[in-house]
């Protein structure tokens, strides 16, 4: 499909829909509940659209539902098999081992775009990665900066740093008002994970 648009007196065509090869860069961030179901939001409407999406999540491990019928999808799902637990209640060791693991995703990552044309990468967590240290933000600024121009980009986390804001071209921020587990509800299957 073509869309005629007006541009200073002349007439410029450009393509609409499929074939549009204009990836670009959202940020879901904050303290809120929503930024991974937004992002998978995305994800299941990309596949449904038969885009290739790769669904790459930093600093979780618990199986949770969502997951699970991402895969049903076809989407491939890249995470840790082995469980970390809380960066903050972490010993030097624990940190190392997460950190270890969290390079590892990110290389998986950067491995299957090398091998397979990606529409959709959703990176989960990832600023909470960064952010605290587990994965060296020169990595991941390489792999922003470096993006193919035709790859749609999800970020995840908080706190995001100025020159990320910069560059995405959506900001969503999620801001928590008020939530269950501040009355001590933990997590429940099928709603939280």
């Amino acid at each position: 499909m073509y869309m005629l648009e007006w541009d200073a007196c002349r007439i410029v065509i450009r393509t609409v829909g499929e074939g549009m090869k204009n990836g670009l860069i959202h940020l879901y961030i904050g303290d809120g509940k929503g930024k991974t179901t937004a992002s998978i939001g995305l994800s299941v409407r990309a596949a449904g659209r038969d885009k290739t999406v790769v669904f790459a999540q930093f600093l979780k491990t618990e199986a949770t539902g969502e997951l699970a019928s991402l895969e049903k999808l076809g989407i491939r799902v890249i995470r840790s098999a082995v469980k970390l637990g809380f960066t903050h209640r972490m010993d030097d060791a624990a940190r190392t081992r997460c950190g270890e693991e969290q390079r590892r995703i990110l290389a998986l990552v950067l491995e299957v775009l090398s091998a397979i044309p990606v529409d959709l990468l959703v990176l989960d967590e990832v600023l909470d990665a960064v952010n605290t240290g587990i994965l060296a933000e020169g990595a991941f600024r390489s792999l922003v900066e470096n993006k193919a121009p035709e790859l749609e980009l999800v970020l995840t986390g908080r706190h995001p740093p100025q020159w990320l804001i910069d560059r995405a071209d959506y900001v969503s921020e999620i801001k928590k008002i008020k939530h269950p587990f501040d009355r001590g509800i933990q997590a429940r299957i099928g709603i939280e994970r």
